[in-house]
């Protein structure tokens, strides 16, 4: 049997299979014994200084040095560079770094490489706030793009700043330089083994309807699990508008 501890909102523990989810919400999860028998952890969170694996370093690299499967969803692939940051090359292969990512909303198309987290998956297009220009392990080693595209000028049309525009990433746009929005990892052995990835795609709700785009993050999962990701990829029934307005918090 597998175990995925997913951060995800809006769900509870589910069996299906040989496979076991664990969902905690609401911060780093209390019970560090969840972590005991993971086969994969994924992160849906808040970034930055305030990213809940900020105080949980140490516990991230024990994980990945035992071969754990890691993954980051959105806002929980940015965390401060330095020390936070080089973790996260060791562990999922690259993250949002200040000053050199950005984070405009545009419409990106995705045509799909061969990769088992791209089976069934089919080439698609959504407007979402796609992160990029992420900083990525020297020369890429154990990276692997898995969805691209390249970003119109328009999506730096804001001033430089942390999160907006900087001069590398104006250029790399100028070169028409295609961007990594998500990809896959394969840790050396030197690091653990195991396996990660980074989505820098969750920011509107709504897109989880998309089959595609759900599909492509749940074959992910399955993959940094060490599941064999089905030909057709992992299937879920499209969540009806009740069920995605079961857990949504109302904005202020």
């Amino acid at each position: 049997a597998y175990e995925i501890s997913i951060g995800l909102v809006g769900s509870e523990m589910c069996r299906r299979d040989s496979i076991e989810t664990v969902v905690t919400t609401n911060g780093w999860p209390t019970d560090a014994s969840i972590f005991d028998n993971a086969a994969a952890v994924v992160i849906y969170s808040d970034g930055g200084n305030g990213h809940p694996a900020m105080k949980q370093l140490e516990l991230l690299k024990s994980l990945a040095q035992r071969g754990t499967g890691i993954g980051c969803i959105h806002y929980a692939v940015e965390i401060p560079k330095g020390a936070p940051g080089d973790l996260f090359l060791d562990v999922i292969g690259g993250y949002f770094e200040t000053d050199w990512s950005v984070n405009p909303h545009w419409h990106a198309q995705f045509q799909m490489p061969k990769h088992a987290i791209t089976q069934g998956v089919n080439p698609y297009g959504i407007v979402d706030e796609w992160y990029y220009h992420m900083r990525f392990r020297p020369s890429m080693a154990g990276v692997t793009p898995i969805l691209s595209d390249v970003p119109g000028p328009d999506t730096l049309s804001r001033p430089d700043g942390a999160h907006s525009g900087n001069p590398a990433v104006r250029e790399a746009v100028a070169r028409r330089e295609p961007q990594h929005v998500m990809w896959a990892f394969e840790r050396p052995q030197v690091l653990g083994g195991g396996r990660g990835f980074g989505f820098t795609g969750g920011h509107f709700h709504k897109n989880w309807q998309n089959d595609d785009q759900r599909r492509v993050v749940l074959n992910a999962i399955a993959w940094i699990s060490g599941l064999d990701v089905p030909a057709t990829g992992v299937k879920s029934p499209t969540p009806t508008d009740e069920e995605m307005a079961a857990n949504l918090d109302q904005k202020k």
